[in-house]
This record gives structure tokens, sequence and C-alpha cells, in this order.
């Protein structure tokens, strides 16, 4: 039994059958009012009962699959669910629970109505129950888009909590290469001496010699 879940999971079915639940339930109740305002094409009415019919069962397949789906999840990145999503699942899956059974009765109610004459009477007040059926149907997608859209329930975005970061020792290659200039030594600073200008020595002067006279 665990190797045809884990087989199913695999397979992710749960999207593949909700589209054909949602398909399958919608047409056929708007066909079946169709029907009511053509109470000559007999045709609609078989073929709405038959759309119920199918939906129902499409319906359980939703349930049980996204059940399955549910505990792989949970299972898988338990830890990693934020309690904002976990609130939107719980009604996600709890409506779906009930209006899977809802449609069930509602598929039992329209063999009733088409093969029981007594019950034909109780049409007008069938279709109002499908409709709002149907109204609570596309909230419970809504609210498994936003699952998966909002909070990645289902893809990559959704992980396992990663082990904290462990300290990674710095190497001399991981840092920047600071280059510091060598301070150079200032030159000395002269003060300039005014030069003493020596007179040059003076030069003797010439004595005239008194010449004898005559």
């Amino acid at each position: 039994m665990d190797a045809i879940v884990a087989f199913l999971q695999r397979l992710d079915l749960h999207p593949v059958v909700d589209h054909f639940t949602v398909g399958l339930l919608i047409v056929g109740v708007l066909i079946d009012i169709v029907a009511s305002a053509a109470p000559t094409r007999t045709w609609l009415r078989y073929m709405a009962l038959t759309l119920m019919i199918l939906g129902a069962i499409a319906a359980g397949a939703s349930y049980f699959s996204g059940d399955i789906e549910a505990d792989r999840l949970f299972k898988s990145f338990g830890d990693a669910m934020t309690p904002a999503a976990k609130g939107v699942f719980h009604w996600h899956a709890m409506l779906g629970e009930y209006m899977a059974i809802a449609f069930g009765v509602l598929a039992l109610w329209r063999i009733l109505i088409q093969a029981v004459g007594s019950f034909a009477g109780s049409r007008p007040v069938y279709l109002l129950a499908a409709i709002v059926a149907c109204a609570v149907l596309l909230y419970i997608g809504s609210l498994g888009g936003k699952l998966v859209y909002t909070f990645g329930w289902g893809t990559p975005l959704l992980q396992e909590p990663s082990a904290p970061p462990t300290a990674t020792p710095v190497t001399n290659e991981t840092l920047p290469s600071v280059t510091v200039p060598t301070p150079v030594a200032p030159m000395p600073t002269t003060t300039s001496t005014p030069a003493i200008v020596t007179p040059p020595p003076s030069l003797p002067t010439a004595t005239p010699t008194p010449q004898p006279t005559a």
C-alpha cells in the first residue's frame, strides 16, 4: 500500500483531477439550468445528469489526491510552512472534504429527480443548492491557487529549512590588497647665510720723490 501511495505522489495527480472536478460540475449545473428553460430537450437533462455523476466522482478523487499530496508536503517541508499558509490549507482541506460529500449527495439527488417522479418537484431547490455548491467549489480552488502562487506549495519555492551557515575561515586570498605608501623623509631645509663681502686690500699709494734742484 505504501508503494502505491508513493507512486501516486510522484504523479502529482491533485491539480490534474481538480481541473476535471471544476469543469465537469460547473458545466453540468449550467446545462441543467439551460435544460430547465427548454423542458422538451430531454437530452440536455441526461447530459447534465451524466456530468453531475462524473463531477461527483472527480470531487472524491480530488479530495483523496489532495490528502496524499498534503501528507507528502507536510512530511518533507513541514518546518518551512508558515502559520498563514497552514491556515489557508486548513480551510482548503476542510471545505474540500465537505464539498466532496456534498456533490455526492447532489449527484444522488439528481438521479432521483430523473428517475423518480415524486422528486421532480424538488428540481428548483436542487438547482439552487448546486449553484451554491459550485460557488464554494470556486472558492476552494482560489485557496488552492493561493497555496501554490503565494506560498509556493508544490514548487521549488517551498524548500526544507537549511542548516545555519557555518563560519568560513577568511584567507589572505579573499582579502582585498591595499597598498600603503611608504613615508618619504622630508628634505632638509637650508638657511641661506648672507655672504660677507671682504673689501680688497688697499694698494700702497706712490709717494713722489723730491728731485734735487740745480
